[in-house]
């Protein structure tokens, strides 16, 4: 399937520089954020009392402006020259479209294609996000823009390519797209509009990086749409890891190698945290989590969002304030013995509880059903050992928060890819642990130690048994972001 022009044919290789760049810049608007004669009562500080941001002057108008023709023509143009990029490099002749083929995937069967691991599941994820942002930077909202990315991957599997089209590359660039493209979106948006010190050129240009669709459109028609989208300045959390891992427990299974020492950076935001007095919940992503993680041993090793689609806020006694809905996810798991991905739907829930005046717990659990797939990476044999399947996910997410000193971090995941029906035509179940304790030692900077562990145990007809382990412990520094480690603060002085 399609290699972006952007990316090169293998692109989770090539892109922990542009995974580092992500979390570099996107902390950087923070970087000028002014400290307290006190230090370290400003990084916890509480951004619920401070005065609503400005909105754009172009926000004054009684209707923003926004249009359905450019986007369209942008995805189109887009669509055209990745495939003359791929049917003049692919070295194949998938892309050698006719109107023979055209009429042949207009009329024949959609199928599932089983092409490399990092092509299905990062780089249509990717173009979907693409489209998605063309449509939001062109004034649409999301569900418009989801449309948009969805009729988008239709297109290019009919018209971009000769092989018929397939519907496992159309849930990774249609939905996933959509899933990926909104927090990359937002996360523009910050930077263009948050507070630090950085020029409008640098900011421009780091926006541009992280969705190249609000960039162009902005490089093309200026500020046309720039009171299209207003964030409602959402309280949110960020922070940056630097360090090095080292595998401490393994079992290779099918893989052939392993590289037991990685360097590691990975990057985190959670952005429209509950607690906020007047911050709603009305739009698709209002509230969302981003994470991504890449390493020397594997390039990109963690891809994974996850937003609030449809929900309503909720307080429980003065001590605890939340969200609840329907989520909708995409995660790319690859540690270096195996590869998950999934485009799923959950509900669940995310909030925050004052445990005591200084320690705070924030969470977040789903429990949904999504289309995924595995495979191993760094095969032993030839067989492909690549499979797809609706696949029930739970995941939990926590947060304990000791004051501005510490945090404890633990994330899971659960998948189990097969079967639904019957379990023992197949099945696929894979378990991802991620653990962290982090140290403050001076205003926004601290120091951690983590251990991520990552377990699969397969079983598929003329595959047979499958178990693989992966343990790493980690030392790292990590900037914060002007937050702290993210607690809300909603509560009255007296009540603390």
């Amino acid at each position: 399937m399609p290699c972006i022009p952007i990316l090169p044919t293998r692109p989770p290789r090539t892109w922990p520089c542009v995974i580092a760049a992500l979390g570099l810049l996107l902390s950087a608007p923070s970087f000028a954020a002014p400290e307290s004669p006190g230090g370290t009562g400003d990084e916890l500080r509480d951004r619920t009392t401070e005065p609503p941001a400005p909105e754009p002057a172009a926000s004054a108008a009684a209707t923003p402006d926004k249009s359905y023709v450019i986007p369209a023509l942008q995805i189109i143009g887009f669509d055209f020259l990745l495939n003359r990029y791929n049917r003049r490099f692919s070295g194949t002749s998938d892309y050698d479209v006719s109107r023979a083929s055209i009429r042949r995937n207009l009329r024949g069967p959609w199928v599932v294609d089983n092409d490399p691991f990092d092509i299905n599941q990062f780089a249509h994820p990717y173009q979907g996000s693409l489209y998605h942002g063309a449509a939001r930077a062109s004034g649409l909202s999301y569900w418009e823009a989801a449309g948009y990315t969805f009729a988008g991957s239709v297109g290019w599997e009919i018209l971009g390519e000769q092989t018929p089209p397939s519907y496992n590359d159309q849930i990774a660039s249609g939905i996933a797209g959509s899933f990926l493209g909104e927090p990359l979106f937002r996360m523009a948006h910050l930077v263009l509009n948050g507070p630090g010190g950085l020029s409008r050129p640098w900011r421009e240009a780091i926006a541009a990086g992280i969705s190249p669709s609000l960039g162009f459109t902005r490089l093309t028609f200026g500020s046309r749409f720039e009171g299209a989208f207003v964030d409602n300045d959402p309280v949110y959390y960020s922070r940056l890891r630097l360090g090095v891992a080292r595998a401490a427990q393994d079992n290779l299974g099918s893989s052939r190698d392993l590289e037991r020492d990685e360097a590691v950076i990975d990057f985190a935001l959670d952005y429209g945290l509950p607690g906020k007095d007047g911050y709603t919940y009305r739009r698709p992503f209002d509230y969302f989590s981003f994470h991504a993680a890449a390493s020397s041993a594997n390039g990109v090793e963690t891809l994974a969002t996850r937003g609030l689609l449809f929900g309503t806020d909720y307080a429980i006694g003065d001590n605890v304030r939340g969200l609840w809905g329907l989520y909708g996810s995409y995660d790319y798991l690859a540690p270096q013995i195996f590869n998950l991905s999934t485009t799923a739907l959950s509900l669940g829930t995310t909030g925050q509880w004052w445990a005591s005046e200084r320690l705070a717990l924030q969470g977040t659990v789903l429990a949904g059903l999504g289309y995924s797939a595995a495979s191993t990476l760094r095969r032993t044999t030839e067989d492909r050992d690549y499979h797809y399947g609706m696949a029930p996910r739970l995941s939990l997410a926590l947060r304990l928060i000791a004051g501005d000193r510490a945090s404890v971090d633990l994330q899971a995941q659960k998948y189990f890819l097969g079967s639904i029906a019957n379990r023992a035509a197949g099945r696929d179940d894979i378990t991802r642990v991620d653990t962290a304790f982090n140290w403050r030692l001076h205003k926004r900077h601290a120091v951690g130690v983590k251990y991520v562990w990552s377990h699969r145990d397969a079983n598929y007809p003329g595959v047979g048994d499958r178990t693989q382990t992966l343990g790493t412990v980690g030392l790292y520094y990590t900037l914060l972001g002007a937050d702290g480690f993210g607690a809300v603060e909603w509560r009255e002085p007296s009540a603390h």
